[in-house]
């Protein structure tokens, strides 16, 4: 995902938060419902695949190649897979002890991940956001215009 250099803590709070439901809600409903176990690796390794393509797509616009940074979920959902064959005989289990490995496992790796980015603070210098288009500009408003006061 871009990592927004503003925003940086806020980002990272929220994407571990919202990878790391994604990673398990739809490995364990493809799981429960169908018993495969591994299915969390080959959802993980599907999810990053699409990353990269997303990031050689932001490289070819001429941003630098960290400038979208990879999420890390494939150690994360091996341990799903593990404590899926684990707990195989008790689902809530799985659901409990999977979800609290992810959810502890995910935002520990993408943090380490996201320490070998570049200076955020220099890359939002070296590309600053586009500026708006005219329809989107925001009009200050026309307090008091037509009113006569002191």
């Amino acid at each position: 995902y871009i990592f927004y250099t503003d925003w940086a803590w806020t980002s990272f709070v929220v994407f571990s938060i919202s990878q790391s439901t994604m990673l398990v809600v739809g490995a364990i409903y493809y799981m429960l419902f169908t018993g495969v176990p591994g299915t969390a690796t080959y959802y993980a390794t599907i999810m990053t695949i699409y990353t990269w393509v997303a990031k050689g797509a932001w490289v070819a616009l001429g941003y630098p190649y960290d400038f979208v940074v990879v999420p890390v979920w494939i150690p994360s959902a091996m341990l799903l897979d593990l404590a899926y064959w684990v707990t195989r005989r008790n689902k809530h289990a799985a659901i409990l002890i999977g979800g609290v490995l992810v959810g502890m496992s995910l935002p520990l790796f993408n943090m380490i991940n996201l320490l070998l980015v570049a200076d955020p603070l220099e890359m939002a210098f070296k590309y600053p956001r586009p500026t708006l288009p005219p329809y989107m500009t925001p009009i200050e408003p026309q307090v008091g215009k037509f009113y006569n006061s002191p």
